[in-house]
């Protein structure tokens, strides 16, 4: 397989038409057979993959350059839109977000990978959206399933269902509770693992006033806790950010299997 059509697979699997910002096919190669995937991949498994006999090195976060990364966030935006809030108002919310991400772009070393993968000559992929959106469909999925008009539903129930989830069950790091308690009604449960990254909590209190009684998040600040325990509303689940991040690329990594690739996994994928 070439890196474009290990690409187009992913997209595909996640039901999108076009590469997102956050992706990108750092190094084209082709003829690959073998690959190498991690939730971060930077020049030492870069290095260790070339010295291994791989093909292709496949890293989750991003590492590409794009000027337009931080438009995924926007998938916020229409995420509320389908709850009833205004496109204009979860806009200006998520703006001060955006622009906190801004700085630290700003001054990162963003072509540190980039270089080393071009020097050792080895076919390089960053894929964070497509894998984010498949986890965060498969197990929204899940939840509908096991808890749709159930009234009853605690905080606890939900997180006793994600630990039935291969990558939670086998995860050092369980799902934790961080805002609401075992015993808290769970309500109208909501998977927001996509939009590169937390909104922030002015934006997730939008998702608790259009109805959403449980989120179920990969990672959240303790300073966005504190805000959304003062808001009094809703509850916050973190599921856990490795082990969500392996949901989508374990499902990406077995497609690519079934086309006859090897595929490796490490640097904090959990199977």
């Amino acid at each position: 397989m070439t890196t474009k059509q290990l690409m187009d697979s992913a997209l595909a699997l996640a039901g999108l038409n076009k590469m997102p910002a956050d992706c990108d096919v750092i190094v084209e190669g082709e003829n690959i057979k073998r690959v190498l995937m991690g939730v971060d991949m930077e020049t030492a498994e870069l290095m260790l993959a070339k010295d291994l006999g791989y093909d292709c090195v496949v890293t989750h976060h991003p590492k590409n350059t794009n000027a337009n990364m931080l438009d995924v966030m926007k998938d916020h935006i229409f995420k509320l839109e389908a709850l009833g809030v205004p496109r204009n108002k979860s806009q200006k919310l998520l703006a001060e977000r955006q622009d906190e991400l801004s700085y630290m772009r700003h001054v990162s070393n963003s072509r540190r990978s980039e270089s080393a993968a071009k020097l050792l000559n080895l076919p390089y992929i960053s894929l964070h959206t497509p894998a984010d959106v498949i986890g965060e469909a498969y197990v929204q999925n899940i939840m509908d399933q096991k808890f749709a008009n159930k009234l009853e539903t605690t905080v606890q129930d939900v997180v006793d269902a994600l630990n039935d989830i291969d990558e939670y069950k086998n995860s050092v790091r369980k799902p934790v509770i961080r805002v609401g308690t075992k015993k808290s009604y769970a309500g109208k449960i909501y998977v927001l693992m996509s939009g590169l990254t937390g909104p922030g909590a002015d934006v997730l209190k939008e998702y608790f006033e259009a109805g959403v009684g449980t989120l179920i998040l990969m990672h959240i600040p303790m300073a966005d806790v504190k805000k959304i325990k003062e808001q009094k509303i809703g509850n916050i689940i973190v599921a856990g950010h490795m082990s969500s991040d392996s949901l989508g690329l374990n499902r990406i990594a077995k497609k690519w299997r079934e086309s006859g690739v090897e595929v490796t996994m490490m640097s904090g994928i959990v199977e």
